[in-house]
């Protein structure tokens, strides 16, 4: 059993123990969850360009963030619905047309580099309400969902560019 002489010891050594460990919680980039430095700034920079792109519905300027090698899964077990960089091009011509305006927001959870530091999986959690032009009139839709986004370093043109996720 402790001394009651410790007892008051301890509570300072308590408080100090605790403002120490909460000095060690590094910043985070401001709206997100993602820690604040260098390479973490420059992945959120990118997919800003991303999502201001989708917003302004410029196909050219999403198509020049895609990689040659861009491959998407669609999320389910079945091949037929995967496609690469050609099936992208299709993709946001197609979708893009049908859209009247868009409104894309997201929340950056987490970004996560490989060791080598030339490929980075960034999580996100996004919120899209747009305008889609049918042969009915105009419709408006709203879709909510989390998903991860990819990215190369492309060595060549010093970018990065997405190879899944767009």
């Amino acid at each position: 059993m402790r001394s009651p002489a410790l007892l008051p010891a301890l509570g300072p050594a308590l408080v100090a123990a605790a403002l120490a460990s909460a000095c060690a919680t590094p910043p985070l980039i401001a709206g997100t969850k993602v820690i604040d430095n260098r390479p973490n700034r420059a992945i959120i920079e990118v997919c800003e360009k991303y999502r201001h792109a989708l917003e302004d519905r410029d196909a050219d300027a999403l198509l020049a963030m895609a990689s040659p090698q861009y491959f998407e899964d669609s999320g389910t077990p079945k091949a037929d619905d995967d496609y690469g960089y050609d099936g992208l091009k299709q993709i946001i011509a197609t979708r893009l047309a049908a859209l009247k305006s868009v409104r894309y927001s997201v929340q950056y959870r987490n970004v996560q580099f490989s060791p080598s530091m030339t490929h980075v999986a960034v999580d996100i959690r996004y919120d899209a309400s747009f305008q889609l032009l049918t042969e009915l009139g105009d419709r408006w839709e709203r879709k909510q969902s989390e998903k991860r986004l990819e990215l190369e370093f492309d060595k060549d043109k010093r970018i990065w560019l997405f190879t899944t996720g767009m």
